[in-house]
């Protein structure tokens, strides 16, 4: 049970050190009660609440003016999940002497928040401001309260339109569902369920289910087979494509209770591929990401090189501590060592459940450190210009409450959340839900390619690497691989841009392609069948990714991704001797056309011999316009023939 009194924890330290001393000093005299007291601190030392609170509350019946005694027993109250009743004795406590213990107020106010009597809590923080702060860490607690108060007030006054829809029978049971991920088409949903095992800890255990959409219903879940296990894995993170999936585990150091996964700290963030159907072998992350700590609640970027979650700890007062951090997969091919996000994300309270929009500029978290409705609240924060995250944005009211809201994830199209709740009118437990994001919290645009990967003449599918690069910038925005048995790929991007592809396989030429999303509306994915051919004499590649300054030789700026792809297959294949050819439209001139494109050609082998290939495995050719390869009847088709290639010759 989480505590809502975080600080009551430092008048448990006060009361024990005056227990440990030859003389404690108490506010009262009367040694019966003294006896009693440290018989309910002894229970609940050893955790026996009921014991404890029983004690307590025929203690403070008898003697009144036991100070510590009422503090004592608003502590055992929120232990026990009882945090109303909590309120009572804060409030005698405070009657008998506000100046023994002032945080009391703070506490006070702790307990109305939680409740959501934000005008009671508002009234009690203020009173806590004019004495004397203990520590700097009270003073921003209570500060947070305050404008929490003031926050949440004009937030019930002013509701978000939110009509959450419960999943259904083929997701939700009588136990917990949350955790959920989906992906970018909308039609794999995955998620953690707590089960009743026998042979795990405590009778139950966390695994993941699966369940995909038809005619706009969810059907059955199934569980994961291949990745649960009798421990605990949760919190998972789904690529855009479904191939992907990072999650939490927690494992003993030598891989025990049935589970192969060897974990670093007490619990670890470990990945694992699809293969068909199924998939792989679960790995850990490393030490770059998981430490000493816990890791938990990835959220994986839809360029596949950037991964947030949160890393926890409990502090020497009892405190838990949680932020959120990131990595990334530097170019060759590790992970960065983790670093918390930068901005106005992380406090000094908890941040969880964190989730990064396909957008990449959009993070959404839970917090209970900025001003909010109480409990966990769900934040929207933007990526700024200067790489840090701007300051956070509240989703309001009723999608927060006074209780704890977490597990929100966003579609990539940006109007679908999903998220777990215990709401009336469920299955039983945290149900799944879904709802329509008010417009001020949803990411920006982005759209979908989806595509298969083939061979070109047996047309067998492939496993293959693919690369997605923003023309504009130049830079590669996404790097991920196709199914090895379905082939099949999809990746979430930023519409309203450019862009070039680029495929590659050993043993095959690479594939090169470019379209534009700057107009593209459709609500389908923009789709792309990509055919790869094996190395050998007379295969040919369109460089589609080389560009030329208009009527030039001159490569522009954008090339040079494509180039150094031709640079890499050349240099892991150094018996291959290639053409470069040069090829032309009907526009203009026919000597003047063969003169541009043997130029052209002769520039492209002029950048491949700068970056280190011998003279005598390139040859270049001019073709002119002779070889179109569709009509010179409109512009489209004359800029499908101005195009440079490479062929194999030996």
């Amino acid at each position: 049970m989480k505590k809502t009194l975080l600080l009551l924890l430092s008048v448990l330290t006060m009361t024990m050190v005056a227990v440990a001393q030859p003389k404690p000093t108490y506010t009262t005299k009367n040694k019966k009660s003294i006896k009693r007291y440290e018989e309910a601190l002894a229970a609940y030392d050893v955790r026996d609440l009921a014991l404890a609170k029983k004690i307590l509350i025929e203690v403070t019946e008898e003697d009144t003016q036991f100070i510590e005694s009422f503090y004592m027993l608003a502590q055992v109250y929120d232990d026990l999940g009882e945090t109303a009743n909590a309120i009572v004795p804060l409030q005698k406590a405070l009657a008998i002497n506000e100046k023994y213990y002032p945080e009391g107020w703070l506490m006070l106010a702790e307990c109305y928040f939680a409740k959501g009597q934000y005008n009671e809590a508002e009234i009690a923080v203020s009173k806590y401001m004019p004495f004397p702060h203990a520590t700097a860490d009270l003073e921003k607690r209570a500060q947070v309260i305050l404008s929490s108060c003031i926050f949440a007030k004009k937030a019930v006054q002013s509701p978000v339109n939110f009509s959450p829809v419960n999943l259904g029978a083929g997701v939700n049971t009588e136990m917990d569902e949350y955790y959920p991920c989906i992906t970018a088409d909308e039609s794999t949903l995955l998620f953690t369920r707590l089960v009743r095992n026998e042979s795990a800890y405590r009778g139950i255990h966390e695994d993941f289910f699966i369940s995909s959409k038809k005619d706009n219903e969810w059907k059955q879940a199934s569980p994961v087979m291949e990745i649960n296990t009798i421990q605990n894995e949760g919190a998972p993170s789904l690529s855009a494509d479904g191939q992907t999936l990072i999650f939490t585990a927690c494992e003993l150091g030598d891989g025990s209770f049935g589970g192969s996964r060897q974990g670093v700290g007490s619990c670890d963030l470990f990945y694992t591929m699809k293969s068909g159907n199924g998939w792989m072998p679960a790995k850990n992350l490393g030490n770059a990401i998981n430490s000493g700590s816990w890791e938990s609640q990835p959220s994986f970027s839809a360029d596949g090189r950037t991964l947030f979650f949160v890393r926890g700890r409990r502090t020497a007062q009892g405190i838990r501590e949680q932020d959120v951090y990131y990595s990334y997969i530097m170019d060759d091919g590790k992970w960065a060592p983790a670093k918390k996000v930068p901005g106005k994300v992380n406090t000094m309270f908890e941040e969880e459940s964190v989730m990064i929009h396909p957008d990449g500029n959009t993070l959404y978290f839970a917090s209970n450190g900025h001003p909010g409705m109480g409990g966990l609240d769900i934040f929207m924060s933007r990526l700024l210009p200067s790489g840090e995250w701007d300051t956070p944005v509240n989703l309001g009211y009723p999608i927060n409450t006074f209780e704890d809201e977490n597990s929100l994830q966003v579609s990539a199209k940006g109007k679908l959340a999903l998220f777990a709740s215990k709401r009336s009118g469920g299955f039983g437990g945290l149900d799944l839900y879904s709802f329509e994001l008010p417009e001020f919290a949803q990411p920006n645009m982005v759209t979908y390619v989806a595509g298969l990967v083939s061979d070109k003449l047996s047309f067998k599918k492939l496993g293959a690497k693919l690369e997605l690069i923003d023309l504009a910038s130049g830079k590669r925005i996404i790097e991920t691989y196709s199914n090895n048995v379905s082939g099949d790929f999809l990746v979430c991007i930023p519409s309203g841009k450019d862009y070039a592809l680029n495929v590659s396989k050993e043993g095959y030429l690479f594939y090169s392609e470019n379209f534009s999303l700057k107009n593209y509306k459709s609500a389908q994915p923009y789709y792309l069948n990509v055919l790869l051919q094996k190395l050998k004499v007379g295969a040919n590649v369109v460089l589609n990714n080389v560009f030329f300054a208009s009527n030039s030789y001159e490569l522009l700026s954008e090339s040079k991704v494509e180039l150094d792809k031709l640079v890499g297959l050349l240099t892991a294949n150094p018996s291959l001797r290639i053409e470069i050819g040069g090829h032309t439209d009907d526009v203009g001139k026919d000597e003047d056309n063969q003169i541009l494109s043997e130029r052209r050609a002769e520039a492209v082998r002029s950048f491949l011999i700068k970056s280190g290939i011998l003279e005598g495995r390139i040859t270049f050719k001019g073709y002119g316009e002779t070889n179109p390869i569709v009509p010179n009847d409109t512009d489209s088709n004359r800029s499908k023939n101005r195009r440079t290639e490479f062929k194999i010759i030996e």
